[in-house]
This record gives C-alpha cells, structure tokens and sequence, in this order.
C-alpha cells in the first residue's frame, strides 16, 4: 500500500479502473462458472473418470501459473494490450475447444488453453501505467474485489445457466465473455502514453531469487496454495453430494451457495477488523486455518442432511472469505521494498498450483475412497497449515511507499539511501536511480512525512573517483 495525500481518481483513472477490473473479472467468472457443475455433466463425455473429471477442473490452474509471469514480461516488451488481446483470444479458443469437445480429454484440452491466457499480470501492469501513485493501492484494492465477486456470482451463475444450456452452452458463453473482452480492451481502456516499470505490480526476475528465500513469504505461499488446493478438490466432490445424497436438483444449488456465501462474508469483517486494529493477524490467521478444520471435518461428518451441511459450510467460507483476504495484505505487509510486484507474482503462481494440484487430488481421492474422505483429506492439510501458521513471526505494521526522485537531479544511489533509511518511520529503502524513483517500508504512525519529502528534490552529486 502506498502513502501520499489523499486525492480523488479522476475520470479516467476511474473508467481505467473499472474497465480492467471487468476485463479480469469476465476471464475469472469463466474459468470458475464450470466449478459448481462439471462433476455433474463431466461425467456424460466419453472418457470420463473421477480423476480426469478433476484434472479438467483444476488443469487451468497449471497453466496459469506457468503462463502469468513470462506473460507479464513479455507486456514490458511489445506493450500491455497486445498481449492482453493475445490472452482473450487464447481464452476463446479454449473455449471452443471445450464446447465441441466429446471426450474428457477435449475438455482438459480446452481448459488447459483457457488458463494459458493469463493476462492478470499485464492487467496489473497496465493499471500502473494508466494510474498515479496515489491512486494505485485503492485501483488493486477494487481489482482484488472484482476477483472475490467473480468467485460468489460463478457458484451461484454456473448451475443455473448449465441447467439451461448444458455443458457445451456454458462454454460457449466463456467464448463470448471472451469476445466482449477484447471488446472493451480495445473501446473502453485506455491507451497508455507510457509503459511505466513499478515493482509493485510487477514481477521482476532479478528479484526472485530473494523472494523464494523469504521464509515468512514462503509461509504464505504454502497457505494459498494449500487454501485453493483444497477448495478446488471439494468442488469436485460437493456438487455431487448435493445431487447424489442430498437429491437437491441443481437449478436449486445456488439457493445454498448465494446465502452462505452473503453471511460467510459479512460474518468475517469483524475479524478481519479486529486484526487490523488490533493488531493481531497472525492470531486470527491461525483461528481462520483452525475454522477451515472445523468446517471440513463438518462437511466429512454431517454432509448426510443439508441444514448440518449447510452449517459445515458457512464455517468454511467465512474462513476461507477472511484468509482470501488476509493473505495478500500480509503479502504487502511482508514483501521488501521493492519487491511486492514479485511476492504478488511467486504468491498467485502459488495459488494456481493449487487449484490445479486440488483438482487432481480431489478425483484422485474421490475416485479411491469416495466423497468423504475428500473432506477429509482437506481436514488433514489444514492441520498441516496450522504448524506452518503457528511458526509465523507476527508481521510489522509497515506499508510500501513510492518516492519519486526529481530527475533533473543528480543521485548517488548510496548516499540517498544512508538518509533514506535516518528518516524517522522509513524501516526498508531501495533506490533504482534508473526509474528516478526510491521503495520504501514504512511505518505509517511514525513517518516524517515532510523530512522524506524534502530528500526527494535533494542534489546528491555521484562521487568522483
């Protein structure tokens, strides 16, 4: 998060906003709307097995994952539409892949091609360019809420528009979100005038290495790829417990997911407000993984009546809504100066890996020992996370800020970062003379504001040799 003084998007910052956030939000929907119902309808095509009905679920989270940091890259190279385009188009083919498909292996064909056109890091790329630094935090905050509201209409939209227009339709319909897409890249967002390098919305190479040997960022890697991983394998399986065990039609699924998705979410602001002001994220991160536990081993055990079910799983999502949100604060928290563009970048590649590991362990189980015991299976990792959580140092209070550098000036890299780092508040600093900009880790309470400011129009003449 940065500091500055509080200022106001202007119109174009705003329709720069809104309309990348739909272009991330359409691809998202898509790729989520088959969760909720492809154990129900896979099962028709020819091939079809539990394994490689949660292979075709989880396939594009591989790909995506692979795909979205060389795809960010290559943004810096040939501009940030182009490869935006290039993604869309992927994703439409992809889904005509899987809409004429017959056979499982055409759909995880299709799938595959999907998650390969990962456009979220040149999204994010763009946002910075097309926004000032002062908007940019609040810009990835509505970006981030666009996802989560992604993820609530696709368990609620999926089975009710495969109910009218089976499987095929329904990839049909991720093509033209596709479509509309490019659409609105090419109508409604802008151009551009400048590609801009920011490190907080973009991964660098240079820097990954450092990033991999961070062992509390590690720690939230290993959470959201556990946290999707098992999300993703209890899709495979409750879609059919709702049918199989439970006999409740699937044009009436979203009656269970809507609400509990709706009270999960308001249940768990007030905890994730008590740990900001409190204080206390890690405290309540490890109750978040201790009530996901709870839920799962809920869902194992009374997953035989709906209103005990239902229960298990508002316990689980509220759970699940409070670390979705958590864990990319802490990521920020975490991240060193300069480097939160590629902590964001390690992280979502783990949350990929997840969905695609979720997906195939989730058939896997299901297919050797049945519904159930997906469940808890799911159970058992959480208290896996649990001793990674409890090992966790509780996290500084400190957020990113952007400092830029007057570039008329002349700056000795050493020097600025020696008074950087003796300002009161400035606990982290790098300074890359080439972007005339300085990251920093601050501590907001403390910041001497106008001593920092007042070192940015400083001329600090490199030293003769």
């Amino acid at each position: 998060m940065e500091l500055s003084n509080s200022t106001v998007m202007t119109s174009g910052e705003r329709l720069a906003t809104f309309s990348l956030a739909s272009l991330i939000s359409l691809r998202m929907l898509g790729l989520f709307m088959i969760m909720p119902v492809f154990s129900l309808y896979g099962g028709e095509l020819d091939g079809a097995g539990p394994a490689l009905i949660g292979l075709a679920i989880g396939i594009y989270g591989l790909t995506q994952a692979i795909c979205q940091i060389p795809f960010g890259l290559l943004s810096d190279r040939i501009g940030r539409k182009p490869v935006i385009y290039g993604g869309l188009v992927l994703f439409a083919i992809g889904g005509v892949v899987a809409a004429q498909a017959e056979t499982i292996y055409g759909v995880i064909l299709g799938r595959g091609i999907q998650g390969a056109g990962a456009i979220a890091s040149a999204i994010m790329a763009l946002l910075g360019d097309v926004t000032r630094e002062e908007n940019r935090t609040k810009a990835m905050a509505i970006m981030g809420m666009s996802i989560g509201v992604s993820f609530s209409l696709a368990l609620v939209l999926g089975p009710i528009i495969t109910s009218f227009v089976g499987l095929s339709g329904l990839f049909w319909i991720t093509t033209a979100m596709a479509l509309v897409g490019i659409g609105i890249c090419y109508w409604v967002v802008p151009n551009p005038v400048t590609r801009i390098v920011h490190r907080d919305s973009k991964a660098e190479v240079s820097e990954l290495k450092k990033v991999l040997r961070h062992r509390e960022l590690l720690r939230l890697d290993i959470g959201i790829f556990l946290l999707h991983l098992v999300m993703t394998a209890c899709f495979v399986v409750l879609p059919l417990v709702l049918v199989n065990q439970l006999h409740l039609d699937i044009q009436k699924h979203w009656l269970v997911y809507l609400p509990i998705l709706i009270t999960s979410f308001v249940a768990m602001v007030p905890l994730m407000i008590f740990a900001e002001r409190k204080k206390k994220i890690k405290e309540v991160l490890i109750l978040a993984v201790f009530l996901l536990m709870l839920g799962l081993l809920g869902l194992f055990l009374l997953h035989d009546k709906l209103w005990t079910l239902c229960l298990a799983l508002f316990v689980y999502f509220m759970a699940f809504n409070l670390l979705e949100a958590m864990l990319p604060s802490l990521v920020s928290k975490i991240a060193p100066a300069g480097s939160k563009g590629t902590c964001m970048g390690v992280y979502s590649s783990a949350q990929f890996f997840g969905a695609f590991a979720g997906g195939t362990m989730g058939g896997v189980v299901y297919g050797i020992w049945g519904a159930g015991m997906v469940f808890l299976f799911g159970a058992g990792l959480m208290i896996i996370w649990l001793f990674v959580a409890l090992s966790m140092e509780q996290p500084r209070f400190l957020q990113s800020y952007l400092l830029k550098l007057d570039s008329a000036l002349h700056v000795n890299a050493e020097q600025l970062l020696h008074r950087l780092l003796a300002v009161v508040g400035v606990e982290e600093a790098v300074v890359i003379t080439e972007e005339n900009v300085a990251y920093l880790k601050v501590d907001k309470q403390s910041l001497d504001y106008s001593s920092l400011q007042k070192l940015a129009t400083v001329n600090l003449a490199p030293k003769l040799d």
